[in-house]
């Protein structure tokens, strides 16, 4: 192995160890978020605000696929990071730093391109695109020297992983339903080498893992806290307006306390305890695939929350009252799919209420938008409610544990 590789792989133990290495090596002490992966995520808090502008400019159902897909292609680069950061060190090697570096950049440049993506700029977005995934696929193959399973795992993936920017600059130099097709395929293959080519050979660190989805999660809402802002821009400061705006502060918190109160331990135990290829099949499922509907839930319900803002006594219109209270039951429901899949059990509250939101969406286009937004929080609140006063001796057992 190289000088180079051998300064950027992770050492074996962290600092501050947990005392429960597992048995097959996948944790050998605690290892805890970066400052360099916060400093890469500053990157992804622009993307998603992009997401969430173009999603508001493209007011149709066209858009709102447009924007799916974007925030999809936007995601799977970001998850790539995970993967690769939660594998070496990318801080303790100047060539590391500056390879991370510069894949901010481009994923910047990416994301300065998303309003435009499907037309004059989608060629500048698929060739930076490009340039964040290689420099991945870069790192990962000269980091991991001295771990021969990863380094083979990622080379057996480089060739799909790669094909999906190829796929999106050829859609930048197309448009029309060709366009569109090369979008589906470049997010199949992000899909496809995930699941298909398998996880065979990655190791996990699993509590790493979960902080790092964890704190994407407060990524997003702090996303939906801007739109609440955005969509107060320039606006008189009346009593709808506040109104609008504290209950908008409230559903955010709600969200918040309906990801991070209790299952959230129950998942971060769970992964630890799985080892081996096990562990990296749920890594997989419940955190890079099933986060993903949990964020674009977020997404949607900040463009819904932006466009309640702006109009707080009329009705919302079709798409916004899609995204609102569309966007809340996707977050419930994707949370539901990632608590099977680590817990192996179901909110049955969260399948009611994530019903009851997608009920109010008819509702909305004949009532105020303060009306509906209010009705959502008091959903999302009554939800936490009944889960906390249900669990409360567990939940106090769990976290002294």
């Amino acid at each position: 192995m190289t000088a180079a590789a051998a300064a950027v792989a992770r050492p074996a133990t962290a600092a501050a160890s947990t005392g429960e290495a597992e048995a097959e090596g996948d944790d050998a002490g605690e290892q805890r978020v970066t400052s360099l992966e916060l400093f890469f995520d500053l990157v992804f808090v622009f993307a998603l605000t992009q997401v969430t502008g173009f999603l508001a400019a493209h007011l149709s159902w066209t858009g709102m696929l447009q924007g799916a897909a974007i925030l999809a292609t936007l995601w799977w680069a970001w998850a790539a990071y995970s993967w690769l950061t939660d594998a070496v060190s990318t801080e303790e090697a100047i060539p590391a730093r500056i390879v991370v570096l510069t894949a901010m950049a481009a994923m910047l440049v990416a994301s300065l391109a998303v309003p435009d993506a499907f037309g004059q700029n989608g060629l500048l977005f698929g060739l930076a695109y490009f340039v964040v995934w290689a420099l991945q696929v870069l790192l990962f193959v000269v980091a991991s020297g001295d771990t021969p399973a990863a380094r083979r795992a990622i080379l057996r993936l480089a060739p799909g992983f790669l094909s999906s920017p190829v796929l999106l600059i050829a859609a930048g130099l197309t448009d029309g339903p060709l366009q569109a097709a090369l979008w589906v395929a470049a997010i199949a293959f992000n899909v496809g080498v995930a699941y298909v080519g398998g996880v065979a050979g990655f190791r996990v660190h699993a509590a790493h893992f979960h902080e790092r989805h964890g704190l994407v999660v407060i990524i997003a809402l702090g996303e939906t806290i801007v739109s609440v802002g955005v969509g107060a821009a320039g606006l008189p400061l009346d009593a709808g307006v506040v109104g609008g705006a504290l209950l908008g502060i409230l559903l955010v918190a709600g969200l918040w306390w309906a990801y991070f109160d209790l299952t959230t331990h129950y998942a971060e135990r769970d992964l630890v305890a799985a080892t081996g290829e096990e562990r990296a099949k749920l890594a997989r499922d419940a955190y890079t695939g099933l986060h993903l509907p949990l964020i674009a839930g977020v997404i949607f319900a900040a463009l819904g929350l932006k466009k309640t803002l702006a109009h707080v006594g009329d009705p919302l219109e079709l798409i916004p009252a899609v995204a609102l209270c569309g966007g809340v039951a996707l977050y419930l429901l994707a949370h539901n799919a990632f608590r099977f899949r680590l817990v192996r059990s179901v909110s049955g509250a969260r399948l009611v209420v994530a019903a009851l939101c997608l009920a109010l969406i008819p509702v909305a286009g004949s009532i105020a938008a303060l009306s509906t937004l209010a009705v959502l929080c008091g959903l999302v609140v009554g939800l936490n409610t009944w889960e906390t006063a249900r669990a409360g001796e567990e939940r106090r057992a769990m976290r002294a544990h």
